[in-house]
């Protein structure tokens, strides 16, 4: 299904079909329905136990599909709390308790977080570069065998630490699935 303003449907797990409903924020973009079947067939359908940060949440979309699909633990964090509210508005409607919402920076919080995750999903504004520090800082956070997905509006260039796993591309959006390197 194509995304409408302000909302859209999950498209796996067991919340498959619930709409997501986002608030009408400056420069918010989620990922498209195209863009998310295929990382998540790149991570696998089933998330069961798995754990996930999103500091860069939007509408909030990856951390609610990955909670769909069993994930144990999402963390998604916005710096605009209009932004957090309706996700977290969404999530008590979806009766989804799992999901840990903040309001802050992306860098503040990564370069302050202790925990590890099994998954990191970036998907920061067009119109910001962030991928110089954001991608270093993520690092550290990672669990073993944990993914980076990275969606640009350019093929990002892949730094130390790191090692390209998947690359796709769906109209202006490219999107990455990376993980540490051996």
């Amino acid at each position: 299904m194509a995304t409408t303003p302000n909302r859209l449907r999950i498209i796996g797990g067991a919340h498959r079909g619930r709409v997501v409903h986002f608030a009408d924020v400056p420069g918010l973009r989620p990922t498209p329905d195209r863009v998310r079947e295929t990382l998540f067939n790149w991570l696998g359908q089933d998330l069961a136990g798995r754990t996930t940060l999103e500091p860069y949440a939007g509408s909030g979309v990856l951390s609610l599909e990955a909670l769909s699909r069993g994930a144990s633990a999402a963390v998604a964090i916005d710096q605009n709390a209009a932004a957090i509210r309706r996700l977290r508005e969404t999530a008590d409607a979806m009766r989804i308790d799992a999901l840990e919402t903040q309001v802050g920076d992306a860098l503040g919080l990564l370069a302050s977080e202790t925990r590890r995750f099994d998954v990191i999903f970036l998907d920061p504004p067009f119109a910001s570069d962030p991928w110089p520090r954001v991608l270093p800082l993520c690092v550290p956070r990672l669990a073993d065998g944990g993914f980076i997905y990275a969606e640009a509006a350019h093929a990002l260039a892949v730094p130390d630490g790191l090692a390209m796993h998947r690359h796709g591309k769906a109209g202006r959006v490219h999107y990455h699935l990376l993980h540490r390197a051996s």
